[in-house]
């Protein structure tokens, strides 16, 4: 079964329109690869694709300047985080000729691989993916996204536990293989306590000082191993909402897991059931839904955060858009209230709206300015 991306195509077509170099960028197995082959079908000139994982395609871009410059209409080069040397070739080549298209799909952020945003300034945008969302399954099977993540392979697993099974592989995989081909010497069974244990802080501030005192690593490790995994698409460090106030603000950020899956995995959660009874049950709703959030609204991490005070008040979510502010609040609740953290919020914040997203199956306001919506009715938050 194959699920056609029609919102990342309309927007990589939109993208290679405006720039000559457009980057794919997301986890390993998301999907980059099936929508550049997706894309592949829509264009109407010639393609050359190279995939960096096969040796034969290594080898020919050993001479990259050689090989490349003869080339017309699309050219496709998957995994370019194995190949950062590409980059300058790359600003020659767009220099040389406005005919040709670049397609790079890589599995690390622009600031792991520093050579593209370097080399590539001011001819190169960006196309952020993650695995499926709910505007991919159309608001079905909103369980089964959030249980078994949206890891394409996770996702359309056979059964539950086919999806699990999958899910430890890549775990293993990307901590043994991928990590070191990003060029960073972690043993994998550091990497890997570190990355169990950000599974118990779901949702919750980090603390560099209290892990690396757990794991025997120092405060300086612990931001090192967690800036590593927010590079590669693994966790969401989202920062707080900072403003002039006299309260004290909360000012580290809180840590998510971008794919619930994987969070469930590391926590050995391989069922429903098992989910359903774990107390992390709420924080991993939130983040599922956070990220479900991020994607309708098409937030760059530069443009989400929180919003708390010491004396208690929180607010999930907080975004601007058009120079007002608005506000988000996540609960795993039958039928969530006001409560005094949306008062405060409002009272501090001065928001223009407040939306309240549950499980429940309908929406209904709770005043005039604060309404509670359905998971599967994300798509009705929209900003005026």
């Amino acid at each position: 079964m194959e699920i056609i991306r029609t919102p990342e195509l309309e927007t990589l077509k939109r993208l290679l329109k405006i720039s000559p170099v457009v980057a794919i960028l997301g986890p390993r197995q998301c999907g980059k690869t099936t929508l550049a082959r997706q894309f592949i079908r829509l264009w109407k000139s010639k393609f050359t694709v190279f995939d960096l994982e096969n040796p034969l395609d290594l080898q020919r871009l050993q001479e990259p300047l050689l090989a490349l410059e003869e080339l017309k209409g699309l050219v496709i080069i998957d995994e370019v985080q194995r190949c950062p040397e590409l980059f300058p070739v790359l600003r020659v080549l767009v220099d040389r000729s406005k005919k040709v298209k670049y397609l790079i799909l890589g599995s690390a952020s622009k600031d792991l691989i520093k050579q593209s945003s370097e080399s590539l300034a001011g001819r190169i945008s960006y196309l952020e993916i993650g695995g499926f969302s709910l505007k991919h399954t159309t608001g079905k099977n909103l369980e089964r996204l959030w249980i078994r993540g949206g890891f394409p392979r996770s996702y359309l697993a056979s059964s539950e536990a086919a999806s699990f099974r999958w899910r430890q592989d890549f775990i293993a995989t990307f901590l043994e293989r991928d990590i070191p081909q990003l060029g960073f010497k972690i043993p994998a069974l550091s990497l890997r306590r570190f990355w169990s244990m950000l599974a118990h802080y779901q949702a919750q501030v980090f603390a560099a000082s209290e892990i690396g005192k757990s794991l025997g690593i120092s405060d300086h490790t612990a931001q090192r191993y967690l800036d590593l995994l927010s590079g590669t698409f693994m966790i969401r460090q989202l920062q707080p909402w900072y403003y002039n106030t006299k309260k004290r603000l909360i000012k580290r950020p809180k840590i998510y897991f971008r794919d619930s899956g994987i969070l469930h995995a590391l926590l050995s959660l391989e069922k429903k059931e098992d989910i359903f009874s774990h107390p992390k049950l709420g924080a991993s709703w939130e983040g599922f839904i956070l990220e479900e959030v991020i994607k309708h609204l098409k937030l760059r991490d530069e443009e989400v955060f929180f919003w708390g005070v010491h004396t208690g008040a929180e607010l999930d979510i907080v975004f601007r858009k058009r120079g007002r502010l608005y506000g988000i609040e996540i609960k795993y609740a039958q039928a969530p209230s006001i409560n005094p953290s949306m008062r405060s919020a409002f009272s501090e914040l001065a928001l223009k709206y407040l939306w309240v997203i549950y499980p429940g199956r309908e929406g209904y306001l709770l005043n005039r300015k604060i309404k509670v919506l359905s998971a599967n009715e994300i798509e009705k938050i929209q900003p005026i």
